[in-house]
């Protein structure tokens, strides 16, 4: 009777075991589901640079205002939403919230032409736009009031009416790092060391943010690197400057958390004429 009892005990424990285990792993399948639905959203990041009507200007950093024009009249017809950065910050940090179908336009360096065309356009369709200048060449444009649509750079007049538009936010893209000599972007030199590189980087970046606070009004909490270039130990300096958020120029779609470090190394597409935004799209989610 004692081994009956033993041998009629062991299918029914393993019963209960395997009933277990699927409960987990079906618990554990809902969890990331759930996780995945309501915490983790696709964020394509857009580059663009310049914009100028004259065809022969135009190249692969530079389009037309026309296919710009395209672009914000596809995404508001199709349910997307611009975003900026203190949108990314207000989810992760805060209790804020993020449309399913988000997406962020970036304009680099801080031409006089993204105020000239991209300005009035963002307006028109209700579209937000992040803008990261050159502070360099802001200051020298402002200091020279020079204006031109082809070679010029936005002022700090210019800065203060997008921003108080609501339409565009700004953010660093240092003060003289964009340059491929004698430092690649924020690069670290070669026979640089640590602390010297550090504090070269710092002192640039620094420059810049107190340039744009003191004149424009605006404190950047995002770091775009010119050219994507950096070194092992940019990321790390630049979390010390109080920077919640970096760009990069690596394409890659992002996937938002309320993780802080998802904010990091943001990936943007390189905007050219050579495909429509709709098709742009497929090949980032696709």
């Amino acid at each position: 009777m004692h081994n009956l009892a033993k041998w009629l005990i062991i299918p029914f424990a393993l019963i209960i075991i395997v009933a277990f285990t699927f409960s987990k792993k079906e618990t554990a399948v809902q969890t990331s589901a759930q996780s995945t639905d309501s915490e983790q959203i696709i964020l394509p990041i857009i580059m663009y640079h310049s914009l100028l009507k004259d065809s022969k200007l135009q190249n692969d950093y530079t389009i037309s205002p026309s296919l710009f024009e395209k672009d914000l009249k596809f995404l508001t017809e199709n349910g997307y939403t611009t975003i900026t950065v203190e949108d990314l910050i207000s989810y992760v940090y805060r209790d804020g919230k993020l449309p399913k179908k988000c997406i962020m336009l970036t304009f680099d360096d801080g031409y006089y032409n993204n105020y000239y065309y991209a300005f009035p356009l963002l307006k028109k369709y209700n579209c937000k736009a992040v803008i990261s200048p050159i502070a360099s060449m802001t200051e020298k444009f402002t200091e020279a009031s020079d204006i031109s649509v082809s070679y010029g750079y936005i002022d700090v007049d210019n800065i203060k009416e997008m921003v108080e538009s609501g339409c565009v936010e700004i953010q660093n893209h240092s003060y003289d790092l964009h340059r491929l000599t004698p430092r690649r972007g924020a690069e670290k030199k070669r026979g640089e060391s640590s602390e010297q590189y550090k504090a070269a980087i710092t002192e640039d970046i620094n420059k810049a943010q107190n340039y744009l606070k003191s004149n424009a009004g605006v404190s950047p909490v995002c770091f775009v690197y010119p050219f994507g270039a950096i070194s092992d130990s940019t990321e790390d300096i630049i979390k010390e400057m109080g920077f919640k958020c970096t760009m990069t120029c690596t394409e890659k779609p992002n996937i938002v958390t309320k993780n802080p470090d998802c904010l990091y190394g943001l990936g943007r597409y390189r905007r050219d004429s050579k495909e429509s935004m709709e098709k742009l799209l497929k090949r980032i989610f696709g």
